[in-house]
């Protein structure tokens, strides 16, 4: 499923009202991730603290956050946009990306509880495109 213009420019908007709180955002999602799907765990065993309040989940939160500000200005070309974050996580990190659907899931939950009058059925449907278009491009070095 491609991103149209109006899903783009949906994704845009949204995003310059979301990203403030990017951090929250992020850390929450991960940890319901963590929570919700404790296989994904694996990927985290050499944090001393997996819990919702540790300082490894907030910063990674922020981290992975700060990746989709960063697509959200490369989306009219996420692959090319996206390719070192892809490389590292096939190659370096060998991260499964199912995982990648699961957190975007995450994300959408996150966004949706903490931004509901903005959170429009609109809205849903462009930040989903987005993050399976997000989610796809960094499977791309999987192939």
């Amino acid at each position: 499923m491609s991103l149209t213009v109006k899903d783009k420019d949906t994704v845009r908007d949204f995003w310059t009202k979301a990203s403030g709180k990017s951090a929250e955002i992020g850390g929450d999602a991960l940890s319901r991730m963590l929570t919700v799907y404790p296989q994904t765990k694996t990927y985290f065993s050499h944090w001393k603290d997996l819990s919702p309040s540790s300082p490894s989940v907030k910063k990674h939160g922020m981290t992975v956050m700060a990746g989709v500000g960063d697509a959200v200005t490369k989306i009219d070309d996420l692959n090319a946009g996206l390719l070192n974050l892809s490389e590292l996580h096939a190659f370096t990190l060998r991260v499964d990306p199912a995982n990648f659907k699961i957190l975007s899931h995450n994300i959408l939950v996150v966004m949706a509880i903490m931004f509901p009058r903005d959170f429009t059925p609109e809205v849903h449907v462009a930040m989903d495109k987005f993050l399976a278009a997000v989610a796809r491009a960094l499977a791309e070095k999987y192939r």
